[in-house]
């Protein structure tokens, strides 16, 4: 699905600008059958915000047929999926570069612009991989803590920039606050920064934003500018365990980049991300299927007066006004798995959305624990 189509199918399936449908969600039944490992296992496990419903129907049979081809090396499938990724971002071939999930695209721009004593300034909380990964080979990191919404400070972020940083990192929306930054406010900054320090945006959840038009910063490499986008097949397609994903920078920058890619992807994963990309169906059945199970969490937290942030991506953030790990052995002991401590909000839990199934324990379970 393009940019275009993604816009417009927005915005006519009603999921711009809130959380209802039009019609209902009937339109989007599951388009194959799918195992529930809820029903299977009797655990709801909700701790790593991955798609429940994936892989497609369609991207299944890619994968079993494909595995004639996994004896070969990536190179030989490689070139197609590039071709498909291009012409869906809107850039040419020389602009992306493959890698084995969007984790290994994180720790290679860390490797090219943090290393031998360079510095990153990023959000805390946020996903910690580039960051984490750099400080090993010597980084400096500048955690700069959300602001009082919980979303980046981008102020106090640039007022951080010295000539010694490499790096800025963004992650929108959030990971695990779930926020999304005012997009006029997000491309004036990254516009201005850019001519700096590079800025690197993760937009792993960009395919859960529901207001039409919200821009990838994909735009401000079509520009020319030092930004690297990233993005993933782990969420909306649901190939987490696949462990591919991709990134858009200029083609110098890419060159670069390329050079600290040390996984990239394997062969049947190549092929279920040209599989993904071509099943609409699936993709338009993950985004509507999330908004439902949110709304679901929503009224679970509201019956509960428990504080929470709006999401924009696959997860939930919540106030519990308990130590999380507390909390999790607590949902644990229901069969419920919740995610891990996000210092220093250590009375906040984060929920994967999951499916119907997964919330009504998770509902059942979250009642019994908070009493």
């Amino acid at each position: 699905m393009n940019t275009i189509d993604r816009r417009q199918w927005l915005k006519t399936a009603g999921l711009s600008g809130g959380f209802t449908f039009l019609g209902g969600l009937g339109a989007f039944a599951l388009p194959t059958e799918t195992p529930n490992t809820t029903v299977q296992t009797g655990i709801a496990k909700l701790n790593s915000n991955e798609n429940p419903y994936g892989p497609s129907k369609a991207v299944r049979e890619v994968i079993k047929n494909s595995l004639d081809i996994a004896c070969r090396y990536p190179s030989m499938v490689l070139h197609p999926l590039v071709e498909q990724i291009a012409l869906k971002e809107g850039v040419t071939k020389d602009h992306i570069v493959i890698t084995g999930g969007s984790t290994e695209g994180l720790k290679a721009a860390g490797l090219t612009y943090g290393i031998n004593g360079g510095e990153i300034i990023a959000a805390d909380p946020t996903f910690q991989s580039l960051m984490t990964y750099t400080e090993n080979f010597g980084a400096t990191v500048h955690r700069v803590p959300v602001d009082k919404n919980l979303e980046h400070d981008l102020n106090e972020m640039e007022k951080r920039i010295t000539s010694k940083t490499g790096l800025i990192f963004i992650c929108n929306p959030n990971n695990p606050t779930g926020t999304l930054l005012d997009r006029n406010k997000l491309r004036d900054f990254c516009s201005s920064v850019s001519s700096r320090t590079m800025v690197f945006s993760d937009e792993a959840y960009y395919d859960f934003i529901t207001e039409p038009d919200y821009p990838s910063m994909v735009e401000l490499v079509k520009e020319n500018m030092n930004v690297i986008v990233s993005k993933t097949f782990s969420k909306v397609y649901g190939l987490a365990g696949l462990r591919i994903g991709y990134l858009i920078a200029r083609p110098d920058i890419a060159t670069r980049l390329k050079k600290n890619i040390m996984a990239m992807s394997n062969v049947l994963a190549i092929e279920a991300a040209k599989g993904a990309l071509r099943d609409d169906e699936f993709y338009k059945f993950s985004v509507a299927k999330n908004v439902e199970v949110k709304s679901h969490i929503y009224n679970t937290l509201n019956d509960l007066n428990l504080e929470h942030q709006k999401s924009h991506t696959n997860f939930v953030f919540f106030k519990t006004g308990r130590p999380i790990r507390e909390m999790m052995a607590a949902m644990e002991k229901e069969n419920v798995l919740i995610g891990r401590p996000f210092p220093p909000f250590t009375d906040w839990a984060r929920i994967s959305t999951g499916t119907i199934e997964d919330v009504k324990l998770f509902d059942k379970a979250l009642r019994k624990v908070m009493g």
